[in-house]
């Protein structure tokens, strides 16, 4: 009896000793309940962001094959930024409506949702074309272009449009996110990694978010400085592997700070101000070698072999501290299979069903 009593209590004890682990392995808020919706504002915004890059992306491969230069530059406005996050809002709606074609998927996604798209995009790029005042082509399809020029456009137009209707949409309708009542753990604690964001995602959004940033500055200097209305900016596409390696390795330091170190904001920003003056002089040294760099500050006062300026310090310190804002976001968003017809693999990358073709 009193061997068996004692067995007894060592197995409790030693159950009481596991059990802790087994029932809270972390306090990430995982459950399917504390999950939202990417909330309106944030699918615009990433909507403009997105529709811009592939502005730059198209134009600068025009680019290339009229000019033969590697500088890569590619434009937009702020005006396609708008109509680009309006658009794909009305387009969300529209793929929405998939379920509607029952068996008959392939007439929505091979037909249906192309030919709305390239209508909605030769209306953008009609209105657009009128006030572009650029002698640099115009990014989307417009009655200007030239017979040959609208073929190839609407050929390119479909396949973007396949692109949308097929990975994109499909990709947007798996990220939920952790709205701000919810208190989440650090970043550096266990976090589960079929949610969680992978890294190489967290690069495409900052290099997308530094044409927008580009596009936005050229085009408010254009305006300041040659009355341009048509709000027109210009970019490179280097600029996405600078920006997104340069904002990547911020984030981290910021994780390792903030998180890590416990430091405040005015302590982190000079250091984020001098990795961003770092990265602008190494890209441009490395560019200028191949006759690729799109900027040139010899002009300005207080440069530095024309590669960077204090003139900019303002600027640097500004978006800076967005990236951390940029950072809080992102670290909120999750990757969840509910809601798309697609699953998320084990590093929470969008796989493309069979379902949709």
């Amino acid at each position: 009896m009193g061997s068996s009593r004692q067995r007894g209590t060592a197995c409790v004890r030693s159950r009481a000793a596991v059990m802790p682990l087994q029932t809270h392995p972390h306090r990430e808020p995982q459950s399917t309940g504390a999950l939202q919706e990417l909330p309106r504002w944030m699918r615009i915004y990433f909507y403009g962001m997105h529709g811009v890059t592939l502005d730059v992306l198209m134009s600068s491969l025009q680019g290339v094959f009229k000019d033969h230069g590697w500088k890569l530059l590619g434009f937009s406005s702020v005006y396609l930024l708008i109509a680009h996050s309006l658009n794909h809002l009305a387009l969300e709606k529209l793929f929405a409506l998939r379920r509607s074609f029952g068996k008959r998927p392939a007439l929505f996604h091979m037909v249906v949702y192309p030919s709305i798209y390239i209508a909605l995009q030769g209306l953008i790029g009609g209105l657009h074309a009128l006030t572009w005042s650029s002698h640099d082509p115009v990014p989307w399809l417009s009655l200007h272009m030239s017979p040959s020029g609208r073929l190839c456009q609407l050929l390119l137009q479909y396949l973007v449009a396949l692109y949308f209707t097929l990975v994109f949409h499909t990709g947007m309708s798996q990220l939920q996110y952790v709205p701000s009542s919810v208190q989440t753990v650090s970043p550096l604690q266990h976090q589960d990694p079929q949610r969680c964001l992978p890294g190489f995602l967290h690069f495409l959004f900052f290099g997308m978010h530094g044409f927008v940033d580009e596009v936005v500055f050229t085009s408010v200097f254009n305006l300041m400085e040659k009355a341009d209305h048509s709000l027109s900016g210009h970019t490179s596409l280097w600029s996405f592997l600078m920006y997104g390696s340069c904002s990547f390795a911020v984030e981290k330091l910021y994780l390792h700070l903030h998180f890590g170190r416990g430091w405040g904001t005015l302590k982190r920003l000079p250091l984020y101000v001098c990795v961003a003056y770092t990265w602008e002089l190494s890209w441009g040294l490395l560019l200028r070698q191949f006759g690729a760099c799109s900027w040139d500050y010899s002009h300005y006062p207080l440069h530095f072999m024309g590669l960077v300026t204090a003139l900019y310090l303002p600027g640097w310190v500004c978006l800076s501290l967005y990236q951390d804002v940029l950072t809080t976001v992102l670290l909120r968003i999750r990757c969840t299979q509910q809601g798309s017809e697609g699953p998320c693999d084990t590093n929470g990358l969008v796989q493309v069903s069979k379902k949709l073709i």
